[in-house]
């Protein structure tokens, strides 16, 4: 199937525009979600081996999840398990609705196995947002692997209202997040990455912290698992930082990475013509960079506060070098994009060979051995 979607499908794909070739795909699979059996069917072909991971007290079937900005509108939430994924993580989202950056805002680098974008958070604002991830709810369609949800700040708020912007989100979806991101770390929306320094995220994670306890005790259940999402591009000073924060509010992890606004070399004129577009990179050539800064935070953390580790995953060998760095579980975006819909299935797989070979008896066992 991957051969298939390589050779005769993803070529037809790419000769149209690469976000109305998104949109068309979540479409099909939006309308995929709505039956159990157009259910059944995905996962008669996608569904991936069970390889079940603990992390942040909650159960993952498998530790490869979809990345945020996939479904933005959670308008497949159903789907993802059905082709294979552990987990899927909704968003970004933000308070607000909004239309995000004017088109053309996404790119492909096509040699490279990369996408460029500068979306700005296009999505239906989190009352909305709330009402669709209701529907699945209520249509029984729900999945049984977790659902996390990535939070953005609206462009109209300004930097010092982000706390009650971020909280706000928090508020209206509570009922149907598994965990939440907060995402201070868009090369897209401006100002956004300011949000990274101590002092100003320190009021975004008190007040989400605030409004998640708020939640949980209105609802006799246990708070949700709170984590933030960080650049690639971070410093070790600011790393460091940041790091202080989680432990200081107990945050339950660190999303890294998002994508980066750093461009590499190439030997390619086609792919240096596009490297020119603004906007973050993702992909093969953000792989070592994401790696890097999760062993990075592995060996700050002594390896105890878990990592979701992102950025340039399209191979078993690319999800085995992440967790050995340190990530607990995964995720993939551009992946999904360049080698087609069994890839998280071809990387379970490639996983629970991995672990047998060497002699593990989990996941659990190898992350950060070579940290």
């Amino acid at each position: 199937m991957s051969l298939f979607y390589r050779t005769l499908l993803r070529p037809a794909v790419f000769l149209q525009d690469s976000e109305r070739a998104h949109s068309r795909v979540l479409a099909v699979l939006s309308k995929m979600s709505r039956t159990r059996f157009s259910l059944s069917m995905l996962g008669a072909l996608y569904r991936s081996p069970d390889l079940p991971v603990n992390v942040f007290d909650i159960d993952f079937p498998n530790p490869i999840g979809v990345a945020a900005g996939m479904d933005k509108n959670g308008e497949a939430v159903p789907s993802w398990q059905s082709i294979g994924y552990g987990f899927c993580e909704i968003g970004g989202v933000t308070l607000h609705e909004q239309p995000g950056n004017p088109k053309p805002r996404m790119f492909r680098i096509n040699k490279e196995k990369a996408l460029i974008n500068r979306m700005g958070f296009n999505n239906i604002g989190a009352n909305a947002l709330q009402e669709q991830l209701q529907f699945w709810k209520d249509k029984g369609l729900w999945p049984d692997s977790p659902v996390g949800i990535n939070l953005g700040k609206s462009k109209v708020t300004p930097l010092e209202e982000a706390p009650s912007d971020y909280s706000g989100s928090i508020k209206i979806l509570w009922n149907h997040a598994d965990f939440f991101v907060i995402n201070v770390s868009s090369p897209n929306t401006p100002g956004l990455r300011d949000l990274q320094e101590s002092k100003n995220l320190d009021s975004i994670i008190k007040n989400c912290c605030q409004i998640n306890k708020q939640k949980s005790v209105e609802k006799g259940t246990s708070e949700k698992p709170l984590l933030v999402k960080i650049a690639p591009e971070l410093g070790d000073g600011f790393l460091e930082d940041i790091v202080k924060l989680v432990k200081k509010y107990k945050l339950s992890g660190i999303v890294a990475t998002n994508t980066t606004i750093q461009r590499p070399k190439t030997k390619h004129k086609s792919s240096e013509k596009v490297y020119q577009e603004k906007g973050g990179l993702s992909g093969a050539p953000l792989k070592d960079q994401s790696t890097e800064m999760i062993r990075k935070i592995f060996k700050i953390t002594n390896g105890k506060v878990p990592i979701i580790g992102v950025g340039g995953i399209l191979t078993a060998d690319d999800a085995w070098e992440k967790i050995k760095a340190g990530a607990s579980i995964l995720q993939l975006y551009t992946g999904l994009v360049f080698e087609g819909p069994d890839i998280a299935k071809s990387i379970v797989k490639g996983l629970k060979r991995r672990i047998e070979s060497e002699g593990f008896e989990s996941i659990a066992e190898a992350v950060g051995i070579e940290a």
